[in-house]
């Protein structure tokens, strides 16, 4: 929920009519997201930080979670995101009435390809992910023991080197859960909810996530790490 309200709520920032960050680029809206998943990073600890369905998977696909745990997880993290995504609708709700564009609408709440092929924007959102949990996996075992903040980096450069095609969903529950807040809320003038694009940003990252993981333990990472920390 705090992810998504920050994460929704700079892009709202940005785009929306009247806003007073009207216009305030895409790396505000980077900076914005990698910082609200640092506070996401920080409520969530207790769970190990789950988040993201696509870190989900990678941990159950490691063995440090059951499979109970994994779906349980993933409706916290699809309802967190809805959640979020409604709080920002709250706060910005003067400012959805302004806007005549339903695209800008539905962009605070999803993602959307900057040029629609679909093979393409899949594999980008494989890639972006991958990167993100290869790194979380590379950098959870090692003796620097980096925290949130390390975390929200990763997220940034991800943004601003690879979220240029697609807005980097790298997160299914971050898409999909705002998607369903936007087609259900009474948003004045919102328009469609793109749902023949919403499968994208649900299926690439868990499929970059299943890539990055196996292949962490293909190139026996895990030892590598222990013998790091063994000196």
């Amino acid at each position: 929920m705090m992810l998504l309200l920050l994460g929704c709520g700079v892009v709202a920032t940005a785009i929306l009519k009247g806003s007073k960050g009207e216009n305030g680029g895409w790396l505000l809206i980077t900076f914005g997201w990698g910082l609200g998943v640092y506070v996401g990073v920080y409520v969530a600890f207790p769970t190990g930080a789950h988040l993201n369905p696509a870190v989900t998977v990678s941990q159950w696909i490691m063995g440090n979670i059951s499979a109970e745990q994994a779906f349980a997880y993933f409706g916290a993290e699809l309802l967190g995101a809805f959640l979020g995504a409604v709080l920002c609708w709250v706060a910005f709700r003067e400012h959805f009435d302004a806007e005549p564009d339903p695209g800008k609408k539905l962009g605070v709440f999803s993602t959307g390809p900057a040029m629609r092929t679909p093979v393409w924007n899949i594999l980008t959102e494989i890639i972006a992910t991958f990167v993100l949990i290869f790194w979380i996996l590379i950098a959870g075992g090692t003796p620097t023991q980096v925290g949130p903040l390390a975390v929200a980096l990763v997220v940034i450069a991800v943004g601003a080197s690879l979220g240029g095609p697609t807005g980097y969903a790298i997160n299914p529950a971050r898409d999909l859960g705002p998607r369903i807040a936007h087609a259900v809320l009474p948003i004045k003038g919102k328009g469609s909810s793109d749902w023949s694009y919403a499968w994208i940003p649900v299926v690439a990252p868990i499929v970059g996530a299943v890539l990055a993981t196996l292949v962490f333990k293909a190139t026996d990472a895990t030892n590598l790490i222990k013998a790091v920390k063994a000196g």
